[in-house]
């Protein structure tokens, strides 16, 4: 019988711009509550499509989309950033975003992306330090829009200024420019997963994390530190020879690691504890 995590992997397998970018995130929600029918979500996305398109003007310029999608999203559905509860892991669940109508940067920028896209916009994420954020080349150039902030055009000026608070120091635009990449399918569907793993470290729901540590290494395989993650939950939930295995496999794929000398000293800790329950 085919598991959630095996739905998933077949999912994230797919080539990059066949992975269905909903449908993923909606069964990251998913794993969080087994009830939850993504194919209802998915027609959601497409209602909310459907009523805009309803609404525009015969062949609208991307201008005339994106102002109506901000009208509409902001606007008349009511949709905005949980500034009061910004870690509640609800946040990060895209079926809860639209039936809440609250959700943080990358979520909303989902919701954002994927019901622009369904009226032909050319929307991407972008992984903006600290904040998601979306982008859609225009005959200008390109405009960059913050979701969280109720779909905003954000100038390079603005961009500087956002990355000089987080950062400090000076921030040229050459910098602020080399930022704007577009973000990938699965490196969104991993933010999210990376979210959602730190939220519950914090609440010590140690299992969910653990399931988006092995989520996040299906969709990024090459992310050795999620090995040290896993490795350090399981010690916490007392499963000592899986975190044995997993900090092992930390230290011999990464043995220039910063945290090596703290690992090895773990592993010789769970080597002395696993000899004693064999």
């Amino acid at each position: 019988m085919e598991t959630l995590t095996d739905h998933f992997r077949a999912l994230v397998s797919r080539a990059e711009d066949e992975i269905d970018l909903a449908r993923a995130v909606l069964l990251i929600a998913k794993e969080r509550d087994p009830a939850l029918d993504v194919e209802r979500y998915v027609a959601r996305l497409d209602q909310l499509a459907g009523r805009l398109r309803d609404r525009l003007a015969e062949e609208p310029g991307d201008g005339e989309r994106i102002l109506a999608l901000n009208h509409f999203l902001f606007e008349d559905e009511g949709f905005t950033g949980n500034s009061e509860d910004y870690h509640d892991p609800r946040n990060s669940c895209l079926n809860e975003v639209l039936d809440r109508r609250l959700g943080i940067p990358i979520t909303l920028s989902i919701l954002y992306i994927e019901v622009g896209q369904r009226l032909g916009l050319p929307l991407q994420g972008v992984a903006f330090p600290g904040h998601f954020l979306v982008k859609c080349p225009v005959p200008e150039g390109m405009v960059v829009l913050d979701p969280y902030s109720r779909g905003i055009s954000l100038s390079l000026g603005d961009l500087q200024n956002r990355l000089r608070d987080l950062r400090g120091g000076d921030v040229s635009r050459a910098v602020v420019a080399g930022l704007l990449v577009a973000a990938g399918k699965r490196e969104i569907i991993a933010r999210v997963l990376r979210n959602l793993k730190a939220i519950y470290q914090e609440r010590q729901e140690d299992e969910r994390a653990v399931t988006m540590v092995d989520w996040i290494l299906l969709v990024d395989p090459g992310d050795r530190t999620q090995l040290r993650d896993r490795g350090l939950l399981y010690l916490r939930m007392e499963c000592f020879r899986a975190a044995l295995a997993d900090l092992d496999s930390y230290l011999r794929l990464e043995p220039r690691a910063e945290d090596g000398e703290t690992i090895r000293a773990q592993v010789m800790e769970l080597r002395h504890i696993n000899s004693r329950l064999n």
